[in-house]
């Protein structure tokens, strides 16, 4: 019998998107493997690679997704990159689904109802993936990639008043 295990999922920003891939890391080692120095070469064994692990890669975006890949595997082996900005709102909640972990992701989409903003928001359970934030408690807040709150759940009044900082920082 075949051990059916759930895949892992990690975020990447592909042309200012963040896109959720499923065992990323298992395809960059498997690439790692094969010690590809062409960088055309690196690409493609990217791209298929993903794919063999049940990812969709639209034909349109393969020059977005490759840029994005060959980032994160230059990150995976430890070298310097450049991050990709990140359009919009981008709002992760850090933990591990516990009652305030709930509540501070309902609170923060009823804020941004009642400002009428779109934005993407995440709840982040992995604890390696909430580990790359380095907060230090649960729950967190990252609006944009800066942890904004740490072990409570803000007022709405609070949330509002850094949604729309960041709103306005975005139109700047």
């Amino acid at each position: 019998m075949s051990e059916h295990r759930q895949p892992k999922i990690t975020q990447i920003n592909v042309g200012g998107h963040r896109i959720g891939l499923r065992d990323l890391e298992e395809a960059l080692t498997n690439v790692r493997s094969k010690r590809i120095t062409d960088e055309s070469s690196l690409k493609q064994a990217l791209l298929e690679e993903v794919r063999n692990m049940k990812n969709y890669i639209p034909a349109v975006m393969e020059s977005k997704y490759e840029q994005a890949l060959v980032r994160e595997y230059r990150r995976f082996l430890g070298e310097p990159v450049e991050e990709e900005e990140e359009e919009g709102l981008n709002i992760q909640i850090l933990g591990m689904g516990c009652p305030n972990c709930r509540r501070l992701t309902d609170e923060v989409v009823a804020v941004l109802l009642a400002l009428n903003v779109a934005a993407d928001v995440d709840h982040i359970t992995e604890t390696d993936e909430i580990a790359k934030y380095g907060a230090v408690g649960t729950p967190a807040l990252v609006i944009n990639k800066k942890i904004v709150s740490v072990g409570r759940v803000p007022t709405r009044d609070q949330i509002k008043q850094w949604l729309e900082q960041e709103t306005k920082r975005g139109k700047e």
